[in-house]
């Protein structure tokens, strides 16, 4: 016996973007009254859709080439499959506020009170409960997020990916684009928009599952992730 623990944002049309990314859009491309022979229907009953999103919607994980330019080649549909099945931690920074950062001190106290240990090949999720306490809202885009030494602590510890609950893994203007250098430079990655992230605390390990799509030559993806408890 399992327990799954969806840790990904529903996509539609409407949904908050990252700064100047691409509006979801979602249309009937095809309809059953259509493919039934129903001329002028009332309502249009979707067998298809059409979606235009970009890559970075919703819950996505980040390839090594969107981390900086040196990094060119090293797409989504590249990067191995084992990064993105793991096991994984979640850590309890619940009580961060708006736009404060993690340090590696506080990743270690974090783990300490947990009663784990980060590993070789783990992904890391940081829980602040900026998504329950602040999604869609004004200050959406204002959520905590760690320092560039704390992306460079994570790489030294080997990790695979790290999750946060923002749009973004540091904060924007202060450490999230050193954050994202040091990602390209010690090659590991991280998710974005996770979701859930509470129903993990105090858990001890799991089963982390967050596989992109197939892009060929995708600088990210969105992910359905998931985290499996053995019962």
């Amino acid at each position: 016996m399992f327990e799954i623990i969806d840790l990904s944002q529903e996509i539609y049309e409407g949904m908050p973007v990252y700064k100047d990314l691409h509006q979801v859009k979602m249309t009937v491309h095809n309809s059953h009254e259509e493919w039934n022979g129903i001329k002028n229907p009332i309502t249009k009953t979707p067998a298809v859709h059409k979606l235009e999103l970009g890559e970075h919607t919703g819950t996505h994980v980040d390839a090594i080439n969107h981390m900086e330019i040196q990094h060119k080649g090293k797409s989504i549909d590249k990067m191995p499959l084992s990064m993105f099945y793991t096991e994984g931690i979640c850590l309890d920074f619940s009580k961060k506020g708006l736009k404060e950062l993690i340090e590696p001190s506080e990743i270690e106290i974090a783990c300490e009170k947990a009663h784990v240990e980060i590993k070789k090949g783990d992904t890391v999720l940081f829980y602040t409960g900026h998504f329950r306490k602040n999604y869609n809202s004004e200050n959406w885009s204002n959520g905590p997020g760690i320092t560039a030494a704390s992306a460079r602590w994570l790489g030294e510890k080997e990790i695979a990916a790290f999750g946060v609950e923002t749009m973004s893994p540091g904060v924007s203007g202060i450490s999230n684009k050193e954050v994202h250098h040091i990602c390209g430079e010690m090659n590991f990655t991280h998710y974005e928009n996770m979701i859930n992230l509470h129903l993990l605390i105090g858990k001890g390990r799991f089963r982390f599952i967050g596989f992109p799509l197939k892009i060929k030559g995708g600088t990210g993806s969105p992910v359905r992730a998931v985290a499996i408890f053995e019962k």
